[in-house]
């Protein structure tokens, strides 16, 4: 299953985006850490390169994703040329205020009023520009919200008389080919709810679950995996639940059960977990303790 959203004003942010890569020092990559080649988005790569812009890659939310997953990313971004890469979570007001720092020593030469470091914020929805920019600014400038397509305008502000930063809307790619790609920017809540149905990204998350943390689930909900099916998982939840179809006789109500499962993942209740590797052989199999 293809899964596509591009609404009408990613395509001005896109275009916006261009203009303000030429006037900016250093871009700012905010992903998130749980799936973040997913996150990554390809458009920002087409706007920089040509214009030689270094990258700070944000693996944002680290502190929901899998430490051992994490660092194995944080090598492979490392070595890529032009891109340094950190993890961190941006509600922290210490881990977001590593930012700027590190944008400085990727850009010494902007150091002064005459000269000021302009870092510009960029990612896909919901991976939480909005909130980094709030812990930057140490107030509440951007609306943050558990839902993709908060922020729809690009604003600008000081940090101080040497930092000026640029925070943009949440910006996808127009055809997103991988449909498991569609499918982990669902999983993270990075699309619309119009374009896919809750109980389909559920589904592909119990699969995720299951081929890495499955004692995640017996912990979290109460019953034993061995043999489940991804579509049984979520049955099951239902049962432990109580989640039931209002005059049906007991049937289950697999969308609530679908939405239990997404909001415990998306807000860590079943705990630090990964969705993507970058490598099998760079992170150990075991389930972390």
């Amino acid at each position: 299953m293809s899964i596509q959203w591009f609404p009408g004003h990613m395509n001005a942010a896109r275009k916006e985006a261009a203009k303000t890569m030429e006037a900016i020092d250093v871009i700012v990559e905010v992903l998130d850490a749980r799936v973040p080649q997913a996150s990554c988005n390809p458009l920002i790569e087409e706007l920089r390169l040509p214009r030689q812009r270094p990258c700070l890659k944000v693996l944002n939310k680290a502190d929901l994703a899998d430490p051992a997953v994490t660092k194995a990313w944080l090598e492979r971004y490392n070595q890529q040329e032009g891109v340094t890469a950190v993890a961190l979570s941006c509600k922290g007001a210490g881990d977001a205020a590593k930012i700027p720092r590190l944008c400085q020593q990727i850009a010494p030469h902007r150091n002064s009023i005459v000269k000021p470091l302009r870092m510009l914020i960029m990612g896909v929805p919901n991976v939480g520009k909005s909130t980094l920019m709030n812990a930057l600014l140490k107030r509440r400038i951007a609306r943050v919200g558990d839902e993709p397509a908060v922020t729809k305008v690009q604003q600008r502000h000081k940090l101080n008389d040497q930092m000026a930063i640029i925070d943009s809307p949440g910006l996808l790619w127009g055809t997103i080919k991988d449909p498991e790609v569609g499918l982990l920017l669902a999983t993270i809540n990075a699309v619309g709810h119009t374009v896919v149905d809750d109980e389909t990204v559920a589904e592909f998350l119990a699969g995720k679950l299951l081929a890495r943390y499955p004692a995640r689930l017996t912990a979290r909900y109460g019953f034993a995996v061995e043999g489940l099916t991804s579509a049984r998982v979520i049955e099951a939840i239902a049962r432990k639940r109580g989640c039931l179809l209002a005059g049906s006789g007991g049937a289950l109500d697999r969308d609530k059960a679908a939405r239990i499962l997404l909001a415990d993942y998306r807000d860590g209740t079943l705990g630090r977990a990964s969705l993507e590797i970058p490598e099998i052989k760079d992170v150990a199999q075991a389930e972390p303790a």
